[in-house]
């Protein structure tokens, strides 16, 4: 099984579905039907992809980029919107086609200067947000913990290290879910994700640790994964446990290359180098013209990856992803691995210690010594990692962290539970009970926010386009308001947006969150109109079978739309 659709997964450009969606819009540009080839794209059997055998897709391809560049022409030609009423008809016509007949629009817009609605359609309707959900996520954690929150990662021993450097006893790396032990915030460089921690022990005196190294993630409390997240997601890059340990977005990259001959098993390589993962690979090098697809399947609660499909000889690598099971003991091994590239030899095992462990074996505190501590990345630094890219890990944690810290769930690692009310919640039933209290207070009515983790993986997330709307009002003017907006990808230019809109007078004018899991697109945040109006809107889509290009320019022309609008909404509420 490939990585394939998956909340806001890495854009891979399928020539195959390229080509469908080209020749779709050929049909509606032309009005003739376009027949595929009688080839396909995998069937190309030239090492040359403009040889004559290939010719024929490359034409359809071709004319469909021009004809995708020339829609968005065709949007900035069409007769300027200059008025409220020819919005509404415009935005209207677009979202009555045929083809939404069995799909759901939930859209809102309002004037940040006004306050006036300038559309909406079931704006009181629950849908499903997709990764919209994180705009919750990152306001409830800039609001509760601020920007420059910093998460602190401890070494505790039982006493210092002595004279000659040696400690006596074991090292216990308790983590507090700090996500920047990672090359996302290292220029990509997996060497530097632990130095810190390296460095910490190195200045603390350590040389050597007779005892275990032990890493406790037992700081949140409840089950790795997020409440409703499916289990064919896990093996993914999106769907990684979540640990209070993390590091690497707990997820190894994965590069195959053919083999030297045709018949040879394709190469493995991993980033970081790790052998945390077993690979069983029956992936075959074939001969050079034939097609290439490598599958990965990770059951779940393990971290054996089974290896299937070919690669061509001469061809590019293959590039794809796998979260690991059990990311705290990933982190204690690669940490030790570090440490004796340093010097610093580890005598004794590895272990883990989660919450319900620590529940049986609670920590003698009275004897436990911060050796040193490492604190992350600033918190608007996260937000932004998180929102950009859309990372759902990171969301995750950041409700966690909350949950953790707001709601005073074991927030200490000699705290246990001692039967109380508290002590029997998990960190994200704190984390969600703090956002109900958070959106309450950003003026959001009750029941038009139903989540019950934080990053829109799960399929019984529900929110209103009023809902999100509210929210992004109350955050325009929030004391931190520059680094929530700062947070948000910015249409042609960067995260999940950074080639959508390019060409049109919403590129670097839109900041917004996109989303997207099975039949649902979405597209919430801020715009400026041609008009100098300051916009905030939620468009969400549900429901809808289309191709993700396909869904994306849908959804993308009635931000374009609201972008040239010329009026303004003074004196006029337009509703639909």
């Amino acid at each position: 099984m490939s990585m394939q659709l998956g909340q806001e997964q890495t854009e891979r450009t399928e020539v195959g579905a390229s080509v469908a969606w080209y020749s779709g819009r050929l049909s509606a540009a032309t009005g003739a039907r376009w027949r595929p080839l009688a080839t396909s794209v995998s069937s190309c059997k030239s090492s040359n992809p403009f040889s004559a055998h290939c010719a024929g897709w490359w034409i359809i391809l071709s004319i469909g980029c021009l004809l995708s560049q020339s829609a968005w022409s065709q949007s900035t030609n069409r007769t300027p919107i200059t008025t409220p009423d020819e919005l509404k008809a415009r935005i209207t016509e677009h979202i009555s086609e045929p083809r939404f007949a069995p799909a759901m629009w939930g859209i809102k817009v309002v004037s940040l200067d006004t306050g006036l609605t300038l559309f909406e359609t079931n704006a009181g309707k629950l849908l499903k947000p997709a990764s919209n959900a994180k705009l919750f996520t990152g306001a409830l954690a800039l609001d509760r913990l601020g920007p420059d929150y910093r998460i602190k990662t401890s070494l505790y021993s039982t006493a210092k290290p002595d004279r000659k450097g040696v400690l006596h006893g074991d090292l216990v790396v308790y983590g507090r879910g700090d996500p920047s032990f990672a090359a996302r915030f290292n220029d990509g460089d997996h060497s530097k994700s632990l130095a810190p921690l390296v460095d910490a022990i190195t200045t603390a005196g350590v040389k050597r640790i007779k005892g275990d190294l032990v890493g406790d993630e037992s700081y949140f409390r409840g089950p790795p994964l997020g409440s409703s997240w499916t289990w064919n997601d896990l093996q993914y890059y999106y769907g990684a446990e979540v640990s209070a340990l993390t590091q690497e977005d707990n997820v190894v990259d994965v590069v195959f290359k053919p083999g030297p001959v045709a018949g040879a098993t394709c190469l493995v390589e991993t980033k970081p180098l790790t052998d945390f993962l077993t690979f069983i690979n029956r992936s075959k090098t074939i001969e050079a013209e034939g097609g290439r697809e490598i599958q990965l399947h990770r059951p779940p609660g393990q971290n054996t990856v089974h290896v299937s499909g070919q690669l061509p000889l001469g061809t590019t690598n293959w590039n794809d992803a796998v979260a690991v099971h059990d990311p705290a003991r990933w982190f204690v091994m690669r940490l030790k691995e570090e440490l004796n590239r340093n010097g610093i030899r580890v005598s004794g095992k590895l272990r883990t210690m989660d919450w319900q462990e620590r529940q049986t074996k609670p920590a003698d505190h009275s004897k436990l010594f911060e050796l040193a501590s490492v604190e992350s990345r600033p918190l608007n630094e996260i937000v932004t990692k998180m929102m950009k890219p859309s990372q759902n890990l990171y969301a995750q944690l950041l409700l966690l962290q909350v949950g953790a810290v707001v709601e005073g769930g074991k927030q200490k690692p000699e705290e246990t539970s001692d039967g109380s009310e508290d002590g029997s919640r998990t960190t994200e039933d704190l984390g969600i009970a703090e956002l109900k209290t958070f959106v309450g207070e950003a003026g959001i009515n009750k029941g038009e926010v139903l989540f019950d983790e934080g990053s829109g993986l799960s399929r019984r997330a529900l929110v209103t386009p009023n809902a999100i709307v509210q929210l992004l009002t109350f955050m325009s003017r929030h004391r931190h308001a520059d680094a929530f907006r700062a947070a948000l990808p910015i249409a042609g230019v960067d995260g999940t947006l950074r080639s959508r809109m390019r060409g049109t007078v919403a590129e670097r004018n839109v900041t917004a969150k996109t989303g997207t899991i099975g039949y649902v697109f979405t597209l919430s945040g801020y715009l400026n109109t041609i008009g100098s109006e300051e916009l905030a809107f939620s468009i969400l889509l549900n429901n809808y079978d289309a191709g993700s290009n396909i869904a994306r320019e849908d959804v993308d022309a009635i931000a374009l739309m609201l972008a040239e609008f010329r009026g303004r909404s003074k004196g006029t509420t337009v509703t639909y």
